[in-house]
C-alpha cells in the first residue's frame, strides 16, 4: 500500500533525528497523525520556536536562549574550576548530578579530521581567554574516552601547559555497582590506571 505524499515526509523527517529508525519514525509519525492534532501543532511551534531563538553563549558555548547563558551571568557558581565538554547534552548531565558548580566551556565536538573538526573548530583560544577571565585554578576535562575525546584530551593538555591551573580528568573505570566478572578489559585497565588513595 502506498502511503500519503505528506505522511511519507512526516517519517522522512523524524527518519533524520538520531537513534529513530523507519519503524520508530513511522509510529511517531502516526501517533501525531491520530491523536489530538493540538498535540501535534504544540509540538512543531515548540521545535520552531526553538530553532529560531537557541544560540551558542558568547562565553562557553552552550545551546541557550540568551547571548550570555544563565552559568556564565550567575555570581553564585565557582569561578575556580572550568569543565570542559563536548556538547550541551554533557552540561546537562553534569549539571543533573548537583556535584559541580563550577563554570563550563563547551567544545561543539572533538578533534576529528574525518568530520573536518580541527584546532580552530573547537575554539581554543576562547577557551585560554576563559581561563584569564575567571582566573581558574582548575581546568576539568571531562570528555569521552573514545579515539577523538583521548585526542582531543591530550592536545588541550599541552595547551593548558602554559596556563597556571591544574588539569584534572573525570575518573574513568568501573561503574558505581559494577561487577568486575562483567567489565570489559579496556575499562578495568582504565579502572587501574586511575586508581586513587583511600584516605
Amino acid at each position: 500500500m502506498k502511503l500519503s505524499l505528506k505522511i511519507s515526509e512526516l517519517i522522512d523527517a523524524l527518519k533524520t533525528l538520531p537513534g529513530i529508525g523507519p519503524k520508530s519514525a513511522k509510529r511517531m509519525a502516526l501517533s501525531l497523525l491520530s491523536s489530538n492534532k493540538e498535540i501535534g501543532l504544540n509540538l512543531s511551534k515548540s521545535i520552531e520556536s526553538a530553532i529560531l531563538s537557541i544560540q551558542l553563549c558568547s562565553k562557553c558555548f552552550v545551546l541557550n536562549d540568551k547571548e550570555i547563558c544563565e552559568i556564565c551571568s550567575s555570581s553564585d557558581r565557582d569561578n575556580n574550576s572550568i569543565c570542559v565538554i563536548e556538547s550541551t547534552s554533557d552540561l546537562y548531565s553534569i549539571e543533573e548530578t548537583s556535584e559541580f558548580n563550577g563554570r563550563y566551556f563547551v567544545l561543539n565536538g572533538l578533534l576529528s579530521p574525518i568530520d573536518n573538526i580541527g584546532t580552530d573548530e573547537l575554539r581554543i583560544e576562547k577557551l585560554l581567554d576563559l581561563i584569564d577571565a575567571f582566573n581558574a585554578k582548575e581546568v576539568i576535562l571531562a570528555l569521552n574516552s573514545t579515539l577523538e575525546g583521548e585526542a582531543t584530551a591530550y592536545f588541550l593538555f599541552d595547551k593548558l601547559k602554559k596556563k597556571d591551573v591544574v588539569v584534572t580528568r573525570i575518573a574513568q573505570g568501573v561503574p558505581a555497582g559494577g561487577d568486575l566478572n562483567y567489565v570489559d578489559n579496556n575499562t578495568l585497565r582504565r579502572a587501574i590506571s586511575f586508581r586513587t588513595e583511600l584516605k
